[in-house]
């Protein structure tokens, strides 16, 4: 089966999120570009309260410096808006705790997508957490 638009970049962000090396980066980087999509991935870890900002800040600049998205302002906001959106669903396991993983970004046309997958714990006591967030954008 065929994916389209948002449900294709959804899936190559989340895809993103979940690779365990820089090698395995570039290999799906590398499988998602023949497809037409253009993809990006940030590692990041510390106090989730306190990381917010700066997370939605490397995904940006991860975005931008892949080629994921233009200098922008659109496109920056949507990078952005999509990260935000991410992290709201994984704050009710992550608020006051430690957090640990990736970020990933896809784009294809006018959609873009950014998933954070994060482990969350205390000591030993880990949890995963995953969160999605998708904007439209305008393509050149």
């Amino acid at each position: 089966m065929a994916l389209y638009g948002s449900r294709k970049v959804a899936r190559a962000a989340i895809e993103m999120a979940l690779t365990d090396s820089r090698e395995q980066e570039r290999e799906y980087k590398a499988r998602f570009a023949r497809e037409g999509v253009k993809t990006a991935a940030v590692d990041y870890g510390g106090d989730f309260i306190s990381s917010v900002n700066k997370i939605v800040e490397r995904a940006v600049v991860a975005a931008k410096r892949e080629g994921v998205i233009r200098e922008v302002h659109a496109e920056e906001g949507a990078v952005a808006g999509a990260t935000r959106e991410a992290l709201t669903q994984v704050m009710p396991k992550a608020i006051g705790l430690n957090i640990g993983g990736k970020i990933g970004v896809a784009r294809e046309g006018d959609h873009v997508s950014v998933a954070v997958f994060f482990g969350v714990g205390l000591l030993h006591l880990d949890e995963v957490a995953i969160g999605l967030g998708h904007r439209a954008v305008a393509s050149v």
